[in-house]
């Protein structure tokens, strides 16, 4: 299936807008499993079977892997939810960006080397550098447009011809990089009025929507600003306030319970 069809799979089959971020941090995973072998795996895996059937997709941190020397593990996370969770769409958020011949080697990295069915990507040098993303017409292309932080405005909210760029990036993005509908745009919880100005140009187009949870965006103003027509539409990222839930050796069941409460949060708005 491409990345479209099985998030619109997981969207229905688990009733559920959520998405887990894998952002293990040594410093912050139980102390019991710091000694292993795969520290990070052991973790991730826990996490993993504790949320699979709660979650429309799993989105890894390329930063938590990279700055802790563990690529070998995102390898062997990845590897893992493709074995035993191959429905269930997973988003590596490397924010990629860069010109045409680099572009494409990054593309063969997320999507070859790990075999993520999709990747986020920064979209400041241009639309020609995203094309190696945008022609894997079965992988997903997540471009940021309005982030969750509290600088994002600095750039995003600048007015150019008379638009900010946020939207302009949306109304390209629809009108310009979406030919094989593989195009996701990252819209932030924590600004929900810039959310629903972004899907009312792009439509049915999925929206990434971090900052829900530790980030402090509200789960009711980020459902009435950023579901689609059809009930979905939204791919509801929460990372720390799932997976650090617990510090104990309850920490998968703390997670969890964390991931339905967000799925039931969001759901009783929909």
């Amino acid at each position: 299936m491409t990345f479209y069809q099985k998030l619109e799979n997981a969207w229905s089959s688990r009733h559920s807008l959520v998405c887990v971020g894998l952002d293990p941090d040594l410093e912050r995973i139980p102390e019991f499993l710091r000694e292993r072998e795969h520290p990070i795996f052991a973790f991730n895996r826990q996490i993993i079977d504790a949320t699979a059937d709660l979650v429309c997709a799993f989105k890894p941190q390329m930063a938590y892997y990279s700055g802790q020397d563990a690529e070998d593990q995102l390898a062997m996370t990845l590897r893992y939810l493709r074995e035993r969770y191959a429905e269930i769409p997973v988003i590596l958020d490397a924010k990629r960006g860069d010109i045409g011949s680099t572009a494409r080697m990054y593309a063969r990295e997320a999507y070859d080397r790990y075999g993520a069915d999709a990747v986020t990507v920064n979209p400041y040098l241009g639309g020609d550098t995203l094309e190696p993303f945008l022609e894997r017409s079965d992988k997903g292309v997540v471009v940021l447009c309005r982030t969750s932080n509290p600088g994002a405005g600095d750039i995003q909210d600048l007015v150019c011809g008379g638009e900010k760029v946020y939207a302009i990036i949306a109304r390209k993005a629809v009108r310009e990089w979406n030919g094989n509908g593989n195009v996701v745009l990252v819209v932030g919880a924590t600004y929900p009025e810039q959310l629903k100005e972004v899907r009312n140009i792009v439509g049915e187009m999925p929206l990434l929507v971090p900052g829900v949870g530790a980030q402090g965006g509200e789960v009711e103003a980020v459902v009435k600003a950023g579901l689609s027509r059809a009930g979905a539409g939204m791919i509801v990222n929460a990372s720390r306030s799932i997976i650090f839930a617990s510090g104990d050796e309850n920490f998968a069941e703390a997670s969890r319970a964390a991931t339905v409460s967000l799925r039931d949060s969001i759901n009783a708005c929909r």
